[in-house]
């Protein structure tokens, strides 16, 4: 009886060590893209100082996104298109995360194995 319980214990263990990529790709997606849209739409409404042309100067550490996100600008509509990159770029960060997680567990899992 006490071999089953520590077999069981041990497959329980395991189980809960594995993570789902799907759902940690989502979640890493959604914080990334609600931190940008959020961080944008706060600079859009706190404005900036009056540049030389007369218009604002809004983010421009920001607006160096756009140099990788192809659209995106310090405007309203650029931290929608921003929210879709950013979605995106963390979903396939937090997926592969997990899955190179996974992959590392199932490895020492196996190591594991073969050696008992």
């Amino acid at each position: 009886m006490p071999e089953r319980k520590e077999s069981l214990e041990q497959l329980v263990l395991t189980r809960v060590m594995r993570l789902n990529a799907t759902i940690h790709g989502l979640v890493f997606g959604l914080v990334a893209g609600l931190a940008l849209f959020i961080a944008t739409n706060w600079l859009i409404l706190k404005g900036g100082p009056i540049g030389p042309e007369g218009e604002p100067i809004i983010g421009p550490n920001l607006w160096l996104l756009s140099q990788f996100f192809y659209g995106y600008s310090v405007t309203f509509v650029g931290s929608l298109i921003g929210f879709a990159y950013a979605f995106a770029v963390g979903f396939v960060a937090g997926f592969l995360i997990a899955q190179i997680y996974n992959w590392i567990v199932d490895f020492r899992e196996y190591r594991a194995r073969r050696s008992a």
